[in-house]
């Protein structure tokens, strides 16, 4: 079965936003190629939407690497994050579909269930839907894509939200469905920045000096798929 670009290009991604890969790994097409178990082609087109994501740098005679964001551009992402996710919490509230809302409910419903029991495992991934699902409901691919790369980018430097008040984090969002179940945009966008402003890191960068140690190789075509 051969393997798509954009099934390797989120495989790279999110061992880059881990930190599987590392701030300034250089990334070879064949040694990603053996780890993926796939050809080169698909990594060579992975790593060019990945480098037009910002996640990946090309260097003369270096070849491709993972990106090494200043505090500057850390700090801006934050910034960029408090204008687009409050526009698209109101978005989202007057375009969203009943399917979007059954979905969001399900998410706070089964979030609030494992804050609550302290399976800390699921919300990552349970966050990851809820934002995503979000986007989607603002029925606007660009807004949708550029919420879902800055939130990555910002999991990706500051390590995502604080587990210790994920059952806080749990609540504002279940109070967000409600504005948005109510189509009231500015009720939502007004949640989405009080949310923000609570979430908010301190303006450095605790990923960027930690360097993991790499996990064995892994086969897209068994484990990803």
């Amino acid at each position: 079965m051969r393997i798509s670009a954009h099934t390797v290009c989120t495989a790279i991604r999110d061992d880059i936003v881990g930190g599987v890969l590392p701030p300034g790994a250089r990334l070879a097409e064949e040694q990603l190629a053996h780890r993926y178990g796939v050809s080169r082609v698909p990594v060579r087109e992975a790593l060019r939407t990945l480098e037009s994501e910002g996640f990946v740098v090309s260097r003369r005679h270096a070849g491709a690497c993972v990106a090494q964001p200043g505090e500057r551009e850390a700090a801006d992402l934050l910034d960029m994050r408090a204008l687009l996710e409050p526009l698209g919490a109101a978005r989202a509230a007057q375009r969203r579909t009943d399917a979007h809302l059954k979905v969001l409910r399900g998410l706070v419903r089964l979030g609030r269930q494992r804050a609550g029991q302290g399976q800390e495992a699921d919300l990552r991934s349970l966050g990851d839907w809820f934002h995503e699902t979000v986007a989607q409901a603002t029925a606007s691919p660009s807004l949708a894509s550029l919420l879902v790369q800055v939130r990555r980018k910002i999991i990706w430097l500051y390590a995502g939200e604080p587990v210790v008040r994920a059952v806080a984090l749990w609540q504002d969002r279940g109070a967000l469905v409600d504005a948005i179940a109510r189509r009231d945009a500015e009720r939502a966008r007004a949640l989405s920045a009080a949310q923000l402003e609570r979430l908010e890191p301190v303006r450095r960068m605790p990923r960027q000096a930690a360097v993991r140690d790499p996990k064995p190789a892994v086969n897209t075509a068994r484990s990803r798929l």
